[in-house]
């Protein structure tokens, strides 16, 4: 039926539900009756003609999209499995009575009490932290212009030892704080809670263009897109969402979609190749910057090389990645600052292309502050991504806005600066950089979610998965259809390799 083609008997919404304030059904009349059906007919074509207006030049491709993401929550496919949180939970509990125990000799406090009064101490708590080789996060004063302590509640340092990976520097935190449950305690409550009231199941609240890019992001105090997946022990979150009896879950992930979609963008050919031929493009890099061949089989080495892939592509200088090297989990490299200077320049040397397109991206910033843009001008090596004064255009016909795109001056430096929604953010090359790659990948996991779903309904995405559950005895089928599905080349990126990689499990843990 064609919807537009309907005339709303009224552009205004009525009084009749005002009117009906305080009655009961027999206190109506049959006019009133009569008048208040009326009123929900209008109220519809109210509605249906505003979402065609809305929804004029919007990619149907995307609308499918928005379809995937609402019934993940309105029609859960996964379960909790209260009893796998309850004793993840009982351990948790027991390890902060044993941290506090050692934490109250170490301290020489008398009580729980007193452990948490010195450790509110910044001096304190700095040296218990060291004492377990922990990196005390630091900041400028904006009092003294001094370098001092981060670890006000609120402080970006602090805020990242609390949601640590490891629960011990996660206990630690919530003794400082004086709270009773850790971020990971607070998770497990949280699922157990959505399980009660839904009886088992858990729905899955996603925010459809929740980032800048198109990603999606975390709602309703849940974000699956950062559940722990590397700690064995913390990853009893995972563990604990299970599919209904008969069937398994299948994570199938669209593997290093975002270094291959950089690659292929800047017309870094040799990467591009190196991945078409399915090398091992971390060993690679590793390899060149120890200066022999590092394999799968060197995995400090490895780990380096990919963390460089997957981390140098947007700009990231020497002391961000010493610290990413620091503090990832389960492995952790220590580096010193010339060594990951050393690292980066390597980067840079051997990554030429993708360096030029820091530049364009800079080069864009300018054109599109200072000129009337006539007609749209392409960004990267394929005819994928055009702007103007407008912003950057996708393949999808959406856009990547900067709204109000300036330069300022900022303590004795120059600054190009938009207003997001959540205020002001600083940008440069590298930034738009990871805008638009992140964007490209999210368009081509989107299009692969689409296309999967017409097979067996997504149940959950994270990141750059797509997550579905099928019958015990379909999942060899299922695996061998998903994977071709996120093996297709997008229309729009003519030469660009993508794979897939599927895992089958028991529980959303186990793949």
């Amino acid at each position: 039926r064609d919807w537009s083609s309907d005339v709303c008997s009224s552009d205004l919404k009525g009084t009749e539900v005002l009117n009906a304030l305080g009655k009961r059904h027999a206190d109506f009349s049959a006019v009133d009756i009569r008048k208040y059906g009326d009123y929900c007919v209008n109220d519809v074509n109210l509605t249906r003609n505003l979402f065609d207006r809305i929804v004029q030049g919007f990619p149907r491709q995307e609308l499918k999209v928005i379809d995937i993401t609402l019934r993940m929550f309105t029609h859960p496919q996964l379960y909790v499995d209260e009893n796998s949180l309850y004793d993840r939970l009982g351990e948790l509990r027991a390890e902060r009575s044993a941290l506090l125990l050692s934490l109250k000799d170490g301290l020489k406090a008398q009580n729980e009490e007193e452990v948490r009064k010195k450790l509110s101490s910044n001096k304190q708590f700095a040296e218990v932290l060291r004492s377990f080789q922990i990196e005390v996060p630091m900041k400028v004063s904006p009092t003294t212009g001094k370098e001092t302590f981060a670890l006000a509640k609120k402080d970006e340092g602090f805020l990242a030892l609390v949601e640590h990976d490891d629960p011990f520097i996660q206990q630690l935190c919530a003794v400082r704080l004086g709270t009773k449950s850790t971020l990971e305690e607070k998770r497990i409550e949280r699922f157990m809670e959505i399980g009660r009231r839904n009886r088992g199941s858990i729905p899955i609240p996603l925010k459809y263009y929740g980032a800048h890019t198109g990603r999606w992001s975390g709602a309703d105090k849940v974000n699956f897109q950062n559940l722990p997946s590397r700690d064995p022990k913390k990853k009893a979150l995972k563990k604990a969402i299970i599919p209904p009896e008969g069937y398994v879950v299948i994570n199938s992930d669209s593997s290093q979609i975002e270094a291959r979609v950089l690659a292929w963008l800047a017309g870094q050919e040799d990467v591009v190749k190196q991945v078409a031929d399915k090398e091992d493009v971390y060993s690679i890099f590793a390899s060149s910057v120890d200066g022999r061949k590092i394999t799968k089989e060197d995995p400090t080495e490895r780990f380096v090389g990919k963390t460089c892939i997957l981390g140098l592509g947007y700009g990231t200088g020497a002391a961000k990645l010493r610290h990413t090297l620091a503090t990832s989990q389960p492995m952790s490299v220590q580096l010193e600052e010339e060594e990951c200077k050393r690292i980066v320049d390597v980067y840079r040397r051997t990554n030429d292309r993708i360096i030029e397109l820091w530049s364009d991206a800079d080069q864009m910033l300018s054109t599109m502050m200072n000129s009337k843009i006539k007609k749209p001008l392409s960004l990267g090596m394929h005819d994928c991504l055009w702007y103007d004064n407008e912003g950057v255009r996708l393949p999808n016909n959406l856009l990547i806005r900067y709204p109000n795109l300036r330069r300022e001056d900022q303590d004795g430096k120059t600054k190009t600066l938009y207003d997001s929604r959540k205020g002001e953010v600083a940008i440069w090359g590298g930034s738009v950089v990871e805008n638009v790659v992140q964007a490209l990948a999210r368009i081509i996991v989107g299009t692969q979610m689409v296309k999967i779903n017409e097979h067996y309904r997504i149940a959950l995405t994270v990141h750059d998965a797509a997550v579905v559950i099928v019958p015990e005895d379909e999942q060899e089928q299922a695996v061998r259809v998903i994977t071709e599905i996120m093996s297709q080349t997008p229309d729009w990126a003519p030469g660009l390799p993508v794979a897939c990689e599927a895992k089958v499990g028991a529980t959303y843990g186990d793949c």
